[in-house]
C-alpha cells in the first residue's frame, strides 16, 4: 500500500493529491521522520508495530495493521 493512501485512511488528508501536496512540502513524517517520496511503498512488515505518522505539528495518528 502506498504512504499516500495510508494518510488518506488515517483521516490525516482528505485525499490522495491533498497528502501528496503534504509529502511534497516537507509537512508529512512517519515516526518523526521527514517523508519525501510520495510513491514510496509501505509493507505489512513495516505495520506490524505501530507507526506513528504526522501531517503537520498538531495532527497524528498510530498505524498499526492488525
Amino acid at each position: 500500500m502506498s504512504i499516500v493512501q495510508i494518510f488518506v485512511k488515517a483521516g490525516l488528508a482528505n485525499s490522495g493529491k491533498e497528502a501528496k501536496r503534504l509529502i511534497a512540502d516537507n509537512g508529512a513524517r512517519m515516526n518523526d521522520t521527514p517523508l519525501t517520496d510520495t510513491g514510496m511503498l509501505v509493507t505489512a512488515e513495516m505495520l506490524a508495530i505501530p507507526v506513528k505518522l504526522s501531517a503537520g505539528k498538531k495532527r497524528h495518528a498510530l498505524v498499526q495493521l492488525g
